[in-house]
């Protein structure tokens, strides 16, 4: 590796202050916090979904994804129902006015998105995506 250990304290913590402005200014613009878009871009791509296999395909630890989905449900904008075969089992879908929210947030989202990547090329996104990834990954073998 060519880069000293100075370097990557930098570069880790760019990440974390990255990480810790993202959520708050994305909330700013889309009136909606990144982890409810995420859960409701979720169930937009779908009919309904199994709680769990939602909760896994966001990564966000259980009680998070209930706490949400019972506050989405008291807006409107979710339903959830019991699995009449297994209630353990709780299925979730999206109301027409969740699917109505999450189209208007797609365009705040688009707008925060292309602010946010301004001025990078095809080429250097492209790069990053490579380049994160390959940290998710060496985080996720550690």
């Amino acid at each position: 590796m060519n880069c000293s250990a100075k370097d990557q304290e930098r570069i880790l913590f760019l990440l974390k202050d990255f990480c810790n402005q993202i959520g708050p200014k994305f909330e700013r613009s889309a009136q909606m916090s990144l982890s409810r878009y995420e859960l409701l871009y979720q169930l937009y791509q779908t009919d309904e979904m199994n709680q769990s296999t939602l909760q896994k395909s966001v990564n966000i630890d259980h009680a998070a994804v209930t706490r949400h989905l019972k506050q989405l449900e008291a807006q409107g904008m979710v339903a959830r129902r019991r699995n009449p075969s297994d209630h353990r089992e709780t299925f979730v879908s999206l109301t027409k006015e969740g699917r109505e929210q999450i189209v208007s947030c797609s365009t705040e989202k688009r707008s925060f998105v292309h602010h946010m990547f301004q001025d990078f090329s095809s080429k250097e996104l492209h790069a990053l995506t490579d380049m994160l990834t390959r940290i998710q990954q060496n985080i996720s073998k550690y």
